[in-house]
C-alpha cells in the first residue's frame, strides 16, 4: 500500500504481463479463458454491439465510470469475458487480477410477447429469419431502450472483487464495454444472456407471414393449345419423364422437324392480289 491507503501504480504492461501469467495457468488446469481484443479505437463495430454501447451510455447511473472502462478494455485489460444464460463472469486486470460477475433478471414474459408480436410484422422475410438474419425493423425492436433486450441498471446486479467501494468501479465498466465488443462476433449471446429462445421469433413469423402465394384461378391458366391458337405455333407436346433418353431426343428432333416445315411451307404461298 502507498500513502492514504492507495496502491503504488503499477504500469498497464506489468499489469498485462501478470494477467497473462494468470491466465495460463488457468489454461493449463483446463479451463476455457476468452479475452476482448479491441482493434482501433471503436470497441464495437457492428449493429449489435453499437446499440449495446449505445444504451450502456444513456444510463447516468453509470455516467462516471464509463470513460475509466472504455480505456481498460481498449488495452486488453478484459483477459477473459464468459456470457451465460443470466450472467456474466469476467477477469479485468488491475493491480492484480480480479473477478468481476455480473447477474441479468430474466426478460419479463409480457415483454417478450410483445417483441415476438411487434417483429412478425416487421419480418421482410421468413427465408432470412430462419437462416438467422434479422432485418433492421426487427434488430431495432430488439434494441429498443426499455422495451428491447438491453438491461436497464435495475436488472443488473454487479459485483468485483477489487477493493473500489463504488457500485460500478472501472473493472465492471470495462466488462460491460466487453459485452458489446463480444456482441460483435457473437449477437446470439444476447437472446442466450436474457434466457430467451431466439426460435419463438421464428414461430410467430411463420404465423404472420404467408408460405406461398394465392395460385391463379383455373380459368386464367393458358393450356399449350390455347398459345398455338394465339401465336400460330405448334407447341412441343410434353414428354414422359419413363421414357428412354434416345427416344426423348428422337421425339423432340420430329416436332423441331415438323414445326420448321410448317414454317417454310407457309413463307412459300404466293400472296394473293385482291380484286379489282
Amino acid at each position: 500500500m502507498g500513502f492514504y491507503g492507495w496502491r503504488p501504480y503499477v504500469s498497464v504492461a506489468e499489469r498485462q504481463r501478470k494477467a497473462m501469467r494468470e491466465v495460463e495457468k488457468r489454461r493449463k488446469k483446463g479451463q476455457p479463458v476468452s479475452p476482448i481484443i479491441i482493434e482501433g479505437r471503436a470497441i464495437a463495430k457492428t449493429f449489435w454491439g453499437k446499440s449495446w454501447c449505445e444504451n450502456l451510455e444513456r444510463y447516468s447511473d453509470y455516467a462516471n465510470r464509463l470513460p475509466r472502462g472504455r480505456t481498460y478494455v481498449r488495452n486488453g485489460s478484459v483477459v477473459d469475458l464468459q456470457i451465460q444464460p443470466g450472467s456474466i463472469q469476467a477477469l479485468v486486470s488491475g493491480s492484480q487480477l480480479y473477478e468481476v460477475t455480473l447477474k441479468i433478471a430474466p426478460v419479463a414474459k409480457h415483454r417478450w410477447k410483445s417483441i415476438c408480436e411487434d417483429c412478425a410484422g416487421a419480418i421482410d422475410s421468413l427465408v432470412e429469419l430462419l437462416q438467422g438474419r434479422f432485418s433492421k425493423g426487427v434488430m431495432e425492436r430488439i434494441c429498443r431502450q426499455n422495451q428491447g433486450l438491453f438491461p436497464s441498471p435495475a436488472e443488473i446486479k454487479l459485483s468485483c472483487s477489487c477493493p473500489d467501494w463504488a457500485g460500478m468501479c472501472k473493472h465492471v465498466a470495462a466488462v460491460l464495454y466487453g459485452v458489446g465488443a463480444r456482441f460483435d462476433h457473437q449477437p446470439e449471446l444476447l437472446f442466450r444472456l436474457r434466457e430467451l429462445d431466439e426460435k419463438e421469433l421464428i414461430v410467430k413469423a411463420g404465423t404472420a407471414l404467408p408460405l406461398a402465394r394465392q395460385a391463379p384461378a383455373a380459368a386464367k391458366v393458358l393450356g399449350g393449345e390455347d398459345l398455338s391458337d394465339i401465336f400460330g405455333l405448334d407447341m412441343a407436346k410434353s414428354i414422359s419423364p419413363d421414357l428412354k433418353p434416345a427416344k426423348k431426343r428422337a421425339i423432340a428432333k420430329t416436332t423441331k422437324k415438323k414445326t420448321a416445315k410448317k414454317n417454310t411451307s407457309a413463307r412459300r404461298q404466293p400472296r394473293k392480289l385482291p380484286k379489282k
